[in-house]
């Protein structure tokens, strides 16, 4: 009979040291019987049983659980019943931890939080970010004074601990090494120190895993663009505007997209920097992606001419740009003669855009100088 490792530890961390090939198999082999003090106790909250059942049905063989604890945790946290009944559903390992875990846990939570209600609606959204391993507590705490030494405000640590737990349940070096790679690599392309901060704060909450890359993945990348011809200035502009995916990249898949566009748009290596400085995301569309994109725009009467004065329309999928065309020419806007920047931008810039079409289209223009025209 299998046995789980260690009683030293609370359930949840028994789980997390069951081997991979144990997850795949079915919990019957571990403990035949479902909780059913638990089960009743989630039917009193209003969990959705057989949807715990149906996705992580394992916990509900455990022993013991704790529901009630769970519960009057995130209730005494200002939590609705809702709220915890979505937690439970979403996140059913929740009730393996034990209690005094949980109270570690929201302790640590809230020297980074403002507020419960912050808290619970972290917890709400990102559930696993909140019920850990205990064995996670040490390095989280670590992580959190590191980049407290950093200087960045609460709100943004709170969201890193949310969105990349990983990152945070980690030894607190490996972040130290990304984040002083990616410092030096913002002052030796000529950023300012006394902007560094807001820099590193608006490049972590805009993709926090860049923390997870090895600090050599962002040498080789800049390498090869510095290779093509980019000056330390331009790979400032483009690390800045890549945010952090600029470590989602490499050489390789560089080379073949920036190949294809350059040959789709038939310039110089001088003028494809500039397009590529204006739309980064050349760097990281695949080609068929590319393709699609240039063939819908061409279908649609676009000049190539008219996709180089405004590369940024290629990061617009075919469906969207063929919608927008539609809309505009409704309005008596011909995207085949004008400029293609009406195109850009989120769903609300086109709605404003749209709207001013609009009410060109339906009042006319008014000459308060010309003469009134009077009937004989």
């Amino acid at each position: 009979m299998l046995r789980l490792v260690t009683t030293s530890l609370c359930l949840y961390c028994q789980r997390a040291q069951v081997t991979p090939s144990l997850l795949t198999r079915p919990y019957s082999s571990i403990v035949h019987k479902e909780n059913l003090v638990a089960i009743d106790a989630l039917y009193d909250l209003s969990v959705d049983i057989s949807k715990v059942r149906k996705l992580k049905g394992w916990v509900l063989r455990q022993s013991p659980l704790y529901v009630s604890e769970t519960a009057a945790l995130l209730r005494d946290m200002g939590a609705s019943g809702p709220v915890i009944a979505r937690v439970l559903e979403l996140h059913p390992e929740a009730i393996l931890c034990k209690p005094e875990q949980m109270e570690a846990q929201k302790k640590l939570w809230m020297s980074v939080c403002a507020s419960h209600k912050d808290l619970v609606g972290i917890i709400e959204k990102f559930p696993a970010s909140f019920f850990t391993s205990s064995s996670d507590h040490d390095n989280q705490k670590a992580n959190i004074m590191y980049f407290q030494t950093l200087h960045l405000n609460k709100r943004i640590i709170s969201k890193l601990m949310a969105s990349a737990p990983q990152s945070f349940s980690r030894p607190v070096k490996q972040n130290e090494e990304m984040i002083q790679t990616l410092q030096k690599t913002y002052l030796d392309l000529g950023g300012r120190e006394d902007n560094m901060k807001t820099w590193l704060q608006k490049l972590l909450t805009q993709n926090p895993y860049v923390l997870l890359k090895p600090p050599e993945v962002l040498h080789d990348n800049l390498t090869f663009l510095r290779d093509r011809g980019f000056t330390s200035n331009e790979l400032l502009r483009l690390l800045s505007k890549l945010r952090g995916f600029v470590t989602e990249l490499n050489p390789e898949s560089m080379r073949l997209t920036l190949r294809y566009s350059q040959e789709t748009l038939e310039c110089t290596e001088a003028e494809f920097r500039e397009i590529v400085l204006q739309c980064p995301a050349l760097l990281y569309y695949s080609v068929p992606i590319l393709t699609e994109r240039f063939k819908g725009l061409l279908a649609a009467g676009v000049s190539m001419e008219q996709i180089t004065e405004t590369p940024t329309v290629l990061e617009l999928t075919t469906q969207i740009v063929q919608y927008r065309i539609q809309k505009l020419r409704s309005f008596g806007y011909d995207v085949r003669t004008g400029s293609l920047e009406v195109l850009n931008g989120t769903k609300k810039d086109f709605e404003m855009s749209n709207g001013k079409l609009r009410l060109r289209q339906e009042r006319p223009l008014f000459n308060p100088v010309a003469p009134l025209r009077t009937e004989d």
